[in-house]
């Protein structure tokens, strides 16, 4: 029986289309432009179920918490995932201000071109509330479905409790794993979509876009490195222990969140180095961790900051104060339900462009190095779920400072 050939995955499909989509531009020049069609279709698939996926990803994630441990403890896991991920978003906002990834290009044109939105603070602030969910569903306003997606949360997981019926948080999964499905599928024309995009870029611009790319992949491996040292130290400054043995401790969940791109994947060592290495009781790394892998995610929001302001700059778009400062909570609030998806936080962003008055057309710019960007961003990720993990079970009288100092090897007494 003859051996099946090996499928090429969407990541190398992806990375395959960029070159190709890059070649084909450069030696067709702006004759290609025509071809973009293919990767507008693209972009028009994600955005048509993104604010029913981020709706459901964000209801089913803060409604299974317990009431319980959501009174106990959910006001602390709120704060400190809050910490990490502002502190993330933050960062990766004023290091693109800083480093400039898409400053020094050519101005391009796009298909459809956005306005801006002009708002003074307080009506940012003011529009973080809908006034009707279905109207704010129809015009793409992300952080709108997110604050209501966080109440109803609330409301389901109350509900649960008087109830004890479980038939809407399953019904609620259900839809949400088609609505994944239906994402998967269309993510499966990504590299047409890309190769259509990049050809229109590159046919535009020629080799010059490469340039951008390795400056925005630095900003990100930069941003990481601070994100990591400042929640490292924040947290061994907290417990009272040593910080280079604390980073030790997180070698093993970092190195299989940088090569398998994952959080998902990443959960089992995770949890595991959580109990055995940090000395964190089963019972919080049981909560903190499977929430944090939705919930909290520091890595996407750098992207999604940074990602955002290196697309304005490519267009020529203007970023001020208010519009940075609600880059910044977008980009906080949308990582309340990771999707578990590839290239899930690209479809994320490409839901938040009209929001932030930017062309859905760059994403095809950041798509074609997402790989590595990936590699970098799942680190805080995971990493940073397992430091509040650490700070909660401190607060909670349930750490374990033996087998933090290798004093007792958990392994070995649970046999």
């Amino acid at each position: 029986m003859p051996a099946k050939k090996p499928r090429l995955s969407l990541t190398h499909g992806i990375l395959l289309a960029t070159v190709l989509g890059m070649l084909v531009g450069y030696f067709v020049g702006p004759a290609i432009a025509p071809i973009k069609i293919f990767g507008d279709i693209f972009l028009r698939l994600i955005q048509m179920s993104v604010p029913l996926i981020i709706l459901g990803a964000v209801t089913e994630a803060v409604g299974q918490i317990n009431p319980k441990e959501l009174g106990k403890l959910g006001f602390k896991l709120f704060l400190w995932f809050g910490i990490s991920t502002v502190l993330a978003a933050a960062l990766g906002l004023g290091l693109a201000f800083v480093i400039q990834p898409g400053v020094g290009l050519p101005p391009m044109e796009t298909a459809n071109p956005v306005q801006p939105p002009t708002q003074t603070i307080t009506q940012v602030i003011l529009n973080f509330f809908p006034v009707n969910i279905i109207d704010s569903m129809a015009k793409g306003s992300m952080i709108q479905v997110i604050v209501f997606a966080i109440v109803l949360g609330i409301a389901l997981s109350f509900n649960m409790r008087d109830d004890g019926n479980p038939s809407l948080l399953n019904g609620l999964r259900l839809f949400n794993k088609s609505l994944l499905t239906m994402i998967k599928l269309v993510m499966k024309t990504a590299p047409l979509g890309i190769f259509s995009l990049m050809a229109w870029v590159s046919g535009s611009m020629g080799f010059a876009i490469i340039i951008p790319l390795a400056k925005y992949l630095g900003g990100i491996a930069l941003a990481t490195a601070i994100v990591m040292v400042v929640m490292i130290a924040i947290t061994a400054a907290y417990v009272k222990v040593n910080p280079f043995k604390l980073a030790a401790k997180l070698g093993d969940m970092t190195l299989v969140a940088a090569t398998t791109t994952s959080s998902a994947i990443s959960l089992p060592i995770k949890m595991q180095d959580s109990e055995n290495k940090l000395g964190v009781s089963k019972k919080i790394s049981n909560l903190v961790n499977p929430l944090g892998m939705v919930l909290n995610s520091a890595g996407q929001a750098l992207f999604l900051s940074m990602g955002s302001i290196m697309i304005a700059q490519f267009f020529h778009i203007e970023m001020p104060l208010p519009r940075a400062i609600q880059v910044v909570t977008i980009s906080t609030l949308a990582c309340m339900g990771t999707l578990a998806v590839p290239g899930g936080a690209l479809v994320i962003l490409a839901s938040l462009m009209p929001t932030l008055g930017l062309p859905p057309e760059g994403i095809a710019i950041l798509a074609s190095v997402d790989w590595f960007r990936g590699m970098i961003t799942t680190i805080p990720n995971v990493d940073c779920d397992a430091l509040i993990a650490l700070i909660i079970a401190k607060d909670e009288g349930e750490f374990n400072r033996d087998i933090f100092d290798g004093k007792i090897d958990p392994t070995k007494s649970a046999v």
